[in-house]
């Protein structure tokens, strides 16, 4: 029998894990954190995995030995409300007045990982972070070398710095009246930002974010055409909300200011001479982290 681990904070602490899912199968995960959830005493718990409105029926059907595990329910959604809506659902879904959202394709990479949460239950919000974790790198995967590009950025004392702009919704505990009261904005149904807005409406609302060093691993890299798709997704979301979210992308505020010393348009010339070199390079096995961000800030300019 699993011993209990104690739990320093209270006696009871009750926690809904939210994990939003698309086109992706997550048993292992939840696995993981039912067993983690299980040792711990003093926890009452739940795991919501809610499908949104997934194409592919092969994920949707590999999930359903979730419903199997006991606290755990599995919500199948005809419909797709986007990365914004499906968390808001299951916000709305929840039974306990602590909400925890994992991505489902992140995994649980400690033993402490629940115990960590657990330890702030008078917190509004407090976000973990994640690391890369990957048995053997992949060396020519375009996302896997952005993202350890930033990794150093993701260490709670540098996220702690801007706290409210170095938010993600990959990993977060947050109390459930403060979620209802400040939900994500729905118009956001594309891929990319939501997470950005909503750090900037928390701000406005005045809800403190917690940065602590608790990550889940992130293990996922899709190739490197299907990034380049995403990417150009995000950028349009990007420019849709551009006003929205001026302050809080470090691209907005370089094209600000390239455009106020008349300088876009050079950009986007030669963007547009070069996309054809900079795309073979980046779908390429050896793509250029220089040629990305060229191809970023142009395909963004080139948007009409």
């Amino acid at each position: 029998m699993k011993k209990k681990r104690n739990m320093a904070t209270q006696d009871l602490f009750q926690l809904s894990i939210l994990i939003p899912t698309y086109n992706q199968e997550c048993v292992a995960l939840v696995k993981s954190l039912h067993s983690q959830a299980e040792s711990v005493s003093g926890l009452e718990y739940e795991i919501l995995v809610a499908d949104d409105g997934s194409t592919d029926p092969a994920s949707v059907e590999s999930n359903r030995p979730i419903a199997s595990l006991s606290h755990c329910r599995y919500l199948i959604r005809e419909e797709n409300l986007g990365r914004a809506g499906i968390r808001n659902f299951l916000a709305q879904k929840a039974r306990y007045g602590h909400l925890l959202f994992i991505d489902s394709h992140m995994s649980v990479i400690a033993d402490s990982y629940l115990p960590a949460y657990l330890c702030h239950p008078c917190d509004d919000l407090v976000y973990g972070g994640y690391a890369i974790t990957c048995d053997q790198k992949p060396e020519g995967n375009l996302r896997y070398r952005y993202e350890m590009s930033c990794i150093e950025g993701q260490r709670h004392d540098r996220r702690s710095i801007d706290p409210y702009a170095n938010f993600h919704t990959s990993n977060f505990m947050v109390r459930r009246e403060v979620m209802l009261s400040n939900p994500l904005d729905e118009r956001f149904h594309r891929y990319g930002y939501e997470d950005v807005l909503w750090g900037k409406t928390l701000k406005a609302a005045g809800i403190r974010i917690m940065h602590i060093d608790n990550p889940v691993g992130f293990n996922h890299f899709e190739s490197n055409t299907r990034f380049l798709e995403k990417t150009e997704e995000g950028l349009q979301t990007l420019h849709e909300f551009r006003k929205e979210l001026a302050g809080y992308s470090r691209l907005l505020t370089l094209v600000d200011h390239l455009q106020r010393y008349h300088l876009a348009w050079t950009i986007k010339i030669l963007y547009n001479l070069s996309r054809p070199m900079l795309q073979r390079n980046l779908i390429g096995s050896n793509p250029s982290l220089t040629a990305f961000k060229l191809y970023r800030l142009g395909y963004y300019l080139s948007i009409k």
